[in-house]
């Protein structure tokens, strides 16, 4: 199994591809080390909501991958090009607080302001919280949610994500939410524009069928499934989303690239 044309690019989704929690996937970081020694060009791309592009960076740099500054694109750093490109609004930050330290350079508010910007902030939901949210937007807010994915593994199991969250303010409100993560194409055409490639050059590799495969395909790209973190076959079987490559880990992705020595002889 080879992807042809060859590829110039790879964007890897971090948590499910490259690590579980604060476990690393087998393989993972030696895979990452060949593919970019090879001279693919390589970011890392994800909608992790839970830190800052600070703490995001050393935690990946801690379990052992050299990941520089440039090459790591999170939606929190996307939601903030969109906000700069705004004329000074004011936010409700629905974040995680790692995640606000990003975001001070806007004015901000606790009660309501021009958007209301939604991640992962866990146990904090409650019904006052959403309807507060849905008063907003009700007069007139403007709903950000950093992206729109299910669900999502962690070292303890399977855990709801945003996703159900943003539907029902959605549903209530009538507003539609302005995606920035994946599978919003923004994200994917910024980590493309930056490695100077074209789209069809480029595969996106992710453990969610529908936020990473389908959102890269839908903006151009390969998208190949690994069989790991949030990956379950039913879920996938009952997708109308087909990946180009679905793969055991992503420790096979050097084989599948040609990168092993087997394949240069």
């Amino acid at each position: 199994m080879e992807l042809s044309p060859p590829i110039k690019g790879i964007l890897f989704d971090l948590d499910g591809v490259l690590y579980v929690g604060s476990k690393v996937i087998m393989g993972a970081v030696e895979a990452v080390q060949r593919i970019r020694a090879s001279g693919i060009s390589c970011r890392f791309v994800t909608n992790t909501s839970t830190l800052s592009l600070h703490s995001l960076r050393l935690k990946i740099n801690a379990l052992g991958f050299s990941i520089p500054k440039h090459e790591l694109i999170s939606a929190p750093q996307a939601v903030l090009l969109y906000l700069r490109r705004q004329a000074d609004p004011v936010c409700r930050l629905l974040l995680a607080d790692d995640v606000k330290k990003d975001f001070m350079a806007f004015r901000q508010s606790d009660t309501g302001g021009d958007y209301i910007v939604i991640g992962d902030i866990g146990a904090a939901w409650t019904y006052p919280l959403m309807n507060e949210v849905f008063n907003s937007l009700m007069n007139g807010a403007k709903l950000i949610a950093i992206h729109k994915n299910r669900f999502w593994q962690t070292e303890s199991g399977l855990q709801m994500d945003i996703g159900g969250f943003i539907e029902a303010l959605e549903y209530a409100s009538g507003v539609k939410a302005i995606m920035i993560g994946k599978p919003a194409g923004e994200i994917f055409q910024m980590a493309v524009s930056d490695m100077e490639l074209r789209p069809s050059e480029v595969a996106i590799i992710g453990d969610d069928i529908d936020a990473d495969v389908g959102g890269g395909q839908h903006a151009g790209l390969r998208g190949i499934l690994v069989r790991t973190g949030k990956y379950r076959q039913n879920y996938v079987e009952a997708s109308s989303i087909k990946p180009d490559l679905v793969l055991d880990s992503v420790k096979d992705l050097p084989c599948v690239l040609g990168l092993l020595p087997e394949h240069k002889k």
